[in-house]
C-alpha cells in the first residue's frame, strides 16, 4: 500500500500552520512533511504530531532568506559557513521531530552565469558543482550518525524557479554519484516539466529515490487535474515495490478536503 504524506506548507493553508496538524490527520494522512519548521518552536512542532498520530516525514535545511529570493545555499561559494549552520539547525529539529529524510535545496545560480561567455560560464558551472558536492559531503557526515538521510532536489527553472542550479532529474542522478552520499528527492511534477519520461525515470532509477512528491501539470493542482497520469504511475509504484513516503506538495484548486478525492482511490492500490 503506498503511504501519502500531506504537505503543510500547501495543504490547509487557510488555517495557522499548527492547526494543519489535526486537519492532516482528520483527512486520514499519517505523515505530514513541510518546507520548514524553523518559524516555530521544534517542541511545540512534537506536540502536535504526538498529539495526532502524525510521522514528520521530511523538510527541508535552510535555506538561505526566502523573502528575499533566496532559494538555498548548497552550491553557493562564499556561503559554506552558513550552509553548515543551517544543517546543525536542521538536526536539532529533525531529532525533535523523528524526521529520518532532510533535503538540501542546491539554490539559485548567480546572478549573470547563465548570460557568461562560454568559458566563463563552464568555469562557475564547476566551482558551483564542487560547492554542492562538498555541501553535500560534509551535511551527509553529521547526519548519518543519527540514522538521517540527506536527499537533493531537482526543482524545474521554466516555471516555478527560474535560475535553480539543479533543475533536472538526470543532472541530479549525476552530481549525487559524484559526491558518492544522498539520494535523489524526485517531485514528479517538477520532473514532467523538464524532463517527461517519468514511468521510464521511476523503473531505472527507483533505488536512488529517497522521496517521492506529486503535483499535477500544469497548476501544479492535485492529482487528475492535469496531464499527469496518476493512477497508472501509483499503479506501477506499487508493482515496483516502492515503499517510501509520497507527499502531497500541490496547490488545492479550491479547498484542500475538496481535492482529496484522489486519495481514497490510491491508497487501495
Amino acid at each position: 500500500m503506498l503511504k501519502f504524506a500531506a504537505n503543510l506548507s500547501f495543504l490547509f493553508a487557510e488555517h495557522p500552520f499548527l492547526d494543519r496538524f489535526a486537519r492532516a490527520a482528520a483527512a486520514g494522512f499519517r505523515g505530514v512533511e513541510y518546507m520548514f519548521p524553523y518559524a516555530h518552536a521544534k517542541e511545540e512542532i512534537a506536540e502536535r504530531l504526538r498529539a495526532h498520530g502524525l510521522e514528520q516525514v521530511l523538510f527541508n535545511l535552510p535555506a538561505g532568506d526566502w523573502e528575499a529570493g533566496e532559494r538555498g545555499l548548497g552550491c553557493l561559494p562564499g556561503r559554506e559557513a552558513e550552509f553548515r549552520q543551517g544543517v546543525e539547525l536542521a538536526l536539532e529539529y529533525a531529532l525533535t521531530l523523528g524526521c529520518r529524510r532532510l533535503n538540501c535545496l542546491a539554490g539559485l545560480a548567480p546572478a549573470g552565469a547563465v548570460e557568461a561567455a562560454e568559458v566563463e560560464a563552464a568555469e562557475v558551472e564547476a566551482e558551483l558543482r564542487a560547492t554542492f558536492i562538498a555541501n553535500l559531503r560534509w551535511a551527509h557526515a553529521k547526519l548519518a550518525p543519527h540514522g538521517i538521510e540527506l536527499l537533493a532536489e531537482p526543482i524545474n527553472s521554466r516555471v516555478d524557479m527560474p535560475g535553480f542550479w539543479l533543475d533536472r532529474p538526470a543532472k541530479g542522478l549525476e552530481v549525487l554519484a559524484e559526491a558518492g552520499v544522498g539520494r535523489l528527492q524526485y517531485d514528479l511534477y517538477h520532473a514532467q516539466i523538464m524532463e517527461g519520461d517519468l514511468t521510464r525515470f521511476l523503473e531505472r532509477h527507483l533505488a536512488a529515490i529517497g522521496h517521492l512528491q506529486i503535483a499535477d501539470n500544469p497548476g501544479r493542482h492535485e492529482p487528475g487535474s492535469g496531464e499527469i497520469h496518476y493512477p497508472y504511475l501509483f499503479r506501477r509504484l506499487a508493482e515496483l515495490g516502492y515503499d517510501g513516503w509520497i507527499g502531497c506538495e500541490y496547490k488545492p484548486a479550491a479547498s484542500t478536503e475538496a481535492g482529496l478525492g484522489w486519495l481514497a482511490a490510491a491508497r487501495d492500490i
